[in-house]
C-alpha cells in the first residue's frame, strides 16, 4: 500500500512538506507544490482520513446527531447543514439516535474514535453533563446545556403565542394543544408555556395532551388520536399541535369522522417543512421556522469553535404565522 512516505521520497520533499500540501497549509512554493501533487497522481496516492486528521490535527468532519432522519423538519434541516459545511469543505457524519440514550452515547463515542472536529446536536435524550463533558467543540440545536456551549434555536415561545393568539381570533373557546414530550430539557417545550399563558391571559379554557413525537408516522399519529382524543375530540374547537405532521393526520382523521375543518374545528401545526408545503389540500395553517437560516448558523456557530475565531453565541430566529386552510 502506497503510503506519505512514497509520495515524499518519489518528490524528493519531505513527509511534513507533503502534507502541506495536501491540507493547505503554509507556504510552498509553486515548483515544490506541482511535484507532490505530480507524485501523488503517479503512485495514485489516497491518504487515510484518520491519518490525514493526525497529521494535521483536523478531520474536516462534522457530526451531526439527529433524533429521526424520517421526520421532513430534520431531512430539510440535515439538507442544509450539508450544504453549509460543504461549502467551507467539511463533510458530515450523519447520526440518527432514534431516541435512544445507547445509540445517541455510541455515536458521541465513535465521533470521538474518528477525530470528527466537532459535533452539532439535535438529539436530546443524554443528560447535560454528557455534553459538557465532551471533549470537542459543539453547537446544540433547540437546547441550553450550558453558558460555555453556543446553542441556536427559533422563537419557540412567540410560536406558542402566535398559534393560541390566532386560534382564539379566530373565535375559538376551549383549545388544545397537542406537545412534544414535555419532560426532555427542551426549548420548544416553551410553546406550551406560551400556549398556556395566552389562554389564560385571553380567558380561554385550554388542555394540553403530550403526543406529538417527532419519529411518528401518519399510522403512528392516528392511532394516539383513536386512543387519547378520539371520545373527547369535539369538546374542543381550537387545537394547536407541536408539529405539522400531527396536524396533518388530525385534519384528516377529523373530516373522516363527521369533523369539519376548519368549520366546527380549527388546527394549527408548526414547522413548514417540505411536506407541508407540498400539501394541496388541506394547506395547513402553521407556524413557520427558518429551516435554512437554522442550519447555516449552526454551520457557522460550530465553525467559529473549531477554527477558533469568534466567541460562544446563543442565537435565536423569529418564527412566522402562514395561513391555510385549515383555521
Amino acid at each position: 500500500m502506497v503510503g506519505i512516505k512514497d509520495v515524499a521520497k518519489k518528490a524528493g520533499v519531505s513527509v511534513t512538506t507533503v502534507s502541506r500540501v495536501m491540507n493547505n497549509r503554509g507556504y510552498i512554493g509553486e515548483e515544490t507544490r506541482k511535484k507532490v501533487e505530480e507524485a501523488i497522481k503517479e503512485l495514485d496516492y489516497s491518504p487515510n482520513q484518520i491519518a490525514r486528521a493526525l497529521l494535521s490535527n483536523q478531520s474536516h468532519l462534522i457530526g451531526l446527531i439527529v433524533p429521526e432522519i424520517n421526520h421532513p423538519f430534520f431531512s430539510e434541516l440535515m439538507h442544509w447543514i450539508e450544504y453549509y459545511a460543504g461549502e467551507k469543505n467539511y463533510k458530515i457524519i450523519i447520526c440518527n439516535s432514534v431516541n435512544d440514550k445507547e445509540k445517541e452515547a455510541s455515536y458521541l463515542t465513535m465521533l470521538k474514535e474518528h477525530r470528527a472536529d466537532g459535533v452539532i446536536m439535535c438529539s436530546h435524550t443524554l443528560d447535560t453533563e454528557v455534553y459538557k463533558n465532551l471533549s470537542m467543540p459543539i453547537v446544540s440545536f433547540d437546547r441550553i446545556i450550558s453558558a460555555e456551549i453556543p446553542y441556536v434555536a427559533s422563537d419557540n415561545y412567540h410560536g406558542g403565542e402566535l398559534a393560541a393568539h390566532h386560534l382564539i381570533e379566530q373565535g375559538c373557546k376551549k383549545l388544545l394543544h397537542i406537545s412534544g414530550p414535555l419532560n426532555y430539557e427542551m426549548l420548544s417545550n416553551r410553546r406550551a408555556d406560551a400556549f398556556q399563558i395566552t389562554c389564560t391571559r385571553h380567558q380561554v379554557e385550554w388542555d394540553i395532551l403530550e403526543g406529538a413525537h417527532i419519529y411518528a408516522t401518519f399510522e403512528d399519529n392516528w392511532r394516539f388520536i383513536e386512543e387519547e382524543l378520539k371520545d373527547r375530540l369535539t369538546d374542543y374547537d381550537g387545537i394547536f399541535c407541536s408539529n405539522d405532521l400531527i396536524a396533518y393526520t388530525l385534519s384528516t382523521y377529523a373530516n373522516k369522522n363527521g369533523i369539519n375543518v376548519p368549520d366546527q374545528l380549527k388546527i394549527i401545526g408548526y414547522d413548514y417543512h417540505s411536506f407541508t408545503r407540498l400539501l394541496q389540500s388541506p394547506k395547513l395553517t402553521t407556524i413557520k421556522q427558518p429551516i435554512e437560516l437554522l442550519a447555516k448558523q449552526l454551520v457557522r456557530s460550530l465553525l467559529k469553535q473549531i477554527e477558533q475565531k469568534g466567541q460562544v453565541e446563543q442565537t435565536i430566529y423569529d418564527v412566522e404565522l402562514i395561513q391555510g386552510e385549515t383555521t
